[in-house]
């Protein structure tokens, strides 16, 4: 053995590393590959039942519509505040903006599109309302609408002064009751006239917009004002009324007031409705479902007792609820467990994105907090969604592949003072990135031992010399401290 080793030269030693590195991080290729190809046959056998269990040619159109739409789509928030009873008071205490002006350019587009029509040339005070909508000033916003209001009752303009000019809530509700009695006058006389051209259907389109957007501001201001039964009944008669309007979302504001009342069945009533394969999904709808699930279980859940016996069907039933609403949002838990700030709700939101997250645990914390235990459970188990899904993270589970764009859009719906939550990244585990570095560094001490033997010797004395400085100093201290004749025996042992 002594003859081999003396025998070897350096060249051996620097190939014997090199390939160690060359297996290291053949192996590393290789676990990703892998990994990917895993990923890549579950999603394929996923599609594959899911297009089985899919009957109706409807819904599969459905279906493939919403997985090739748009992926950073921002929709308008269904329960945005009012900006002078709500956004301008806080920026009355804080000094602080809580709405950037992409939110607000956004919100500008929407009431132009909802609240506006091509005939409007033709009625002075819509006219006015016309130019009101794109002024960017919220001064010169407020003295249209006056001016407006003085040629005719025009509900627009109530809707704008409600929203931006009125401070209180009770005074917006005010507003709001004006702009129905003139909405409704003008949804009567256009719903007769619809049938005769274009235009007269354009405006009708336009009223009903109008009619509706006022309805459920009224709902909101009820449910505001504590007359919560009240504005379940105004949610449901519009919804009754105009099933065809799912823009506005309104069953989110349903599902808020119902758990403010406590009226689980009807909750789940409306997620029966909802919470449908061939519908878009929400934070709202996903969470609302595992919050029912996890209210059943969640009194007399203990992780110590679950992990000595096993989980229970219904338990279950709730975790795969939890990991289904953290796959879908994962932004959502560390709000609502109040491991980060909450700030107020943007105007617009992206799903699956910070701001969406930020729009549900607003409204939805309370109701998670009233039942007992919920918290406990999701803190318990929403971390092992990740372990869960296929690696690389982005890839899904349950549902279409994360989005890698909601971080920029976040950045651009919040304010500059709240920190984006970034969706969480899996990393390499330790043992590999060790591996991995140990083995590069040995190769390169070896290539350059072998290249510039004398000078990497210079190095290594100077290097252990400096490693044992701090040792060959304390013995020098402890040969001062200690008499001769005592040190001389200790020694000799």
């Amino acid at each position: 053995v002594s003859m081999f080793l003396n025998t070897l030269t350096p060249k051996f030693y620097v190939a014997l590393t090199g390939t160690s590195s060359l297996i290291s991080g053949l192996i590393l290729v290789s676990t990703r590959y892998i990994n990917i190809t895993l990923h890549i046959a579950s999603v394929t056998q996923n599609v594959i039942l899911g297009f089985v269990q899919i009957i109706s040619p409807l819904r599969l159109h459905c279906v493939f519509l919403f997985l090739f739409m748009t992926e950073c789509k921002v929709w308008r928030n269904p329960l945005n505040l009012f900006r002078g009873a709500e956004y301008n008071r806080y920026t009355w205490v804080t000094g602080r903006e809580p709405l950037t002006y992409y939110d607000m350019n956004l919100s500008a587009q929407d009431h132009q599109t909802f609240f506006t029509c091509d005939t409007d040339h033709m009625r002075p005070a819509d006219a006015i309302m016309q130019k009101a909508w794109r002024e960017r000033n919220p001064q010169a916003r407020i003295s249209a609408a006056h001016e407006a209001l003085e040629l005719n009752e025009c509900a627009t303009a109530y809707i704008l002064l409600a929203e931006e000019e009125a401070t209180t809530i009770v005074e917006a509700e005010k507003l709001f009751k004006q702009a129905l009695k003139a909405g409704e006058g003008c949804y009567r006389r256009s719903q007769q006239l619809q049938h005769h051209g274009a235009q007269y259907e354009a405006q009708h389109r336009r009223d009903t917009n109008v009619l509706v957007y006022i309805k459920r501001r009224l709902a909101m201001c009820a449910r505001k004002l504590g007359r919560t039964r009240e504005a379940v009944k105004m949610m449901r008669d519009l919804m009754k009324e105009f099933p065809l309007l799912s823009m506005f979302n309104i069953h989110e504001n349903l599902l808020e007031a119902l758990l403010e009342l406590q009226a689980y069945a009807d909750v789940q009533a409306v997620l029966a409705k909802y919470d449908d394969i061939s519908l878009p999904k929400s934070a709202t709808i996903c969470y609302t479902a595992a919050l029912l699930k996890a209210r059943a279980v969640s009194d007399k859940f203990s992780p110590e007792a679950a992990s000595r016996r096993g989980l229970s069907t219904a338990e279950m039933n709730a975790v795969e609820a939890i990991h289904r609403a953290v796959e879908f949002n994962p932004h959502v838990p560390k709000y609502l467990l109040e491991m980060k700030s909450l700030i107020l709700p943007p105007e617009h939101i992206l799903k699956r994105g910070d701001s969406e997250a930020i729009a549900y645990a607003f409204f939805h914390l309370q109701h998670w907090k009233r039942v007992e235990g919920a918290l406990n459970l999701l803190h318990c188990t929403w971390e092992g969604t990740f372990r869960m899904i296929p690696y690389p993270l982005e890839k899904g589970h349950l549902f279409y592949p994360y989005p890698i764009c909601t971080e920029t859009a976040d950045r651009e719906l919040l304010p500059s003072f709240h920190e984006v939550s970034v969706y969480p990244k899996k990393e390499l585990p330790f043992f590999i990135l060790f591996t991995a570095g140990l083995c590069s560094f040995t190769a390169m001490l070896a290539l350059l031992t072998h290249q510039f033997p004398e000078l990497m010797g210079v190095f290594a004395k100077a290097f252990l010399s400096t490693l044992f400085a701090p040792l060959n100093f304390v013995m020098e201290k402890v040969e001062s401290i200690l008499p001769s004749s005592l040190w001389h025996q200790l020694t000799r042992i």
